[in-house]
């Protein structure tokens, strides 16, 4: 299968290309966002047209949620207007779109886990113009996967389970919130999921996250355990001790109905997964062991 991927210098894309890879069965054309701004339609039209992939995965986002606050236009044009422009090229050379989009689509008011079919209500700019993205893909494709997702952490980059580490290393206490809830989601896991929902053509809305659901605290209190800091104090706070420009949804707990539905092999609960990453992925990790500090 001919692939074309964007955002691939994120941490999903990294995981895409690596999974992709790893199957040894595809032909993967991998841009970055250097490579291909898809905010650019010309450019997009082009570079699609002359991979002339089976699949397009589109992982290119604006994913600073508190700068989209003030950078609504920014925001907007590479969510909304840069996802219609990767869903028409798609449609024009009869390929598949898998549009990576989020939990932030929802208000977090429901406080129990959210269905492909519960309403959509975006508190946030960055959850707004990631809903416009679904919008414009719905009714542009015929052949699209639009794959919600949630707390992503991967090898690639900055997230909350290195910065948690990170921060463990430096104090005795942390602070964490207490009263947001959702599905923390390994980005290989859902790299290995897109890999198989892509050979299938049981298209449209997923809710694709690791299993199961905890708060930032629980999440918090499981890394350090299996990183072994469990020394460290954790200090519970609600939201409102720690104001942020974008509003997060307190509750986006994923329900995965779809892909029992679909007949699809779900992704691992989330406390799995992160052991996996922990001791068999992370790249911190064997730093640690060269400096005497690993897991025996």
């Amino acid at each position: 299968m001919n692939i074309l991927i964007t955002g691939a210098g994120g941490q999903l894309g990294h995981d895409l290309v690596r999974v992709f890879s790893e199957q040894g069965l595809h032909r993967i054309n991998a841009f970055t966002r250097q490579e291909l701004d898809v905010t650019e339609e010309e450019a997009v039209f082009r570079t699609v047209a002359a991979v002339r992939p089976d699949v397009i995965v589109h992982a290119a986002a604006y994913t600073q949620v508190n700068l989209a606050e003030t950078r609504m236009e920014e925001a907007y044009k590479v969510n909304s207007l840069g996802t219609r422009n990767v869903a028409l090229a798609a449609v024009q050379t009869g390929a598949k779109l898998v549009y990576i989009s989020t939990d932030y689509v929802f208000d977090g008011t429901k406080r129990t886990p959210y269905n492909e079919q519960d309403r959509t209500n975006p508190i946030s700019i960055y959850g707004h113009s990631k809903l416009h993205g679904e919008k414009f893909v719905q009714l542009s494709c015929e052949k699209y996967f639009i794959v919600r997702t949630s707390w992503l952490y991967g090898r690639q980059g900055s997230n909350f389970v290195t910065k948690v580490l990170s921060w463990a290393e430096q104090k005795n206490e942390l602070t964490m919130v207490s009263d947001q809830y959702g599905s923390p989601t390994y980005t290989y896991d859902l790299a290995q999921f897109i890999g198989r929902l892509i050979e299938t053509n049981r298209y449209g809305i997923y809710h694709a996250a690791n299993r199961g659901g905890c708060s930032r605290l629980e999440f918090a209190q499981e890394i350090l355990r299996l990183g072994g800091k469990s020394e460290v104090k954790l200090l519970p706070v609600s939201s409102e001790q720690f104001p942020a420009p974008a509003r997060r949804p307190e509750y986006s707990i994923f329900d995965d109905m779809a892909i029992r539905a679909s007949g699809l092999k779900p992704l691992p609960y989330w406390r799995e997964a992160l052991q996996t990453f922990l001791f068999e992925d992370w790249p911190g990790k064997q730093d640690k062991e060269e400096n005497g500090n690993g897991q025996n």
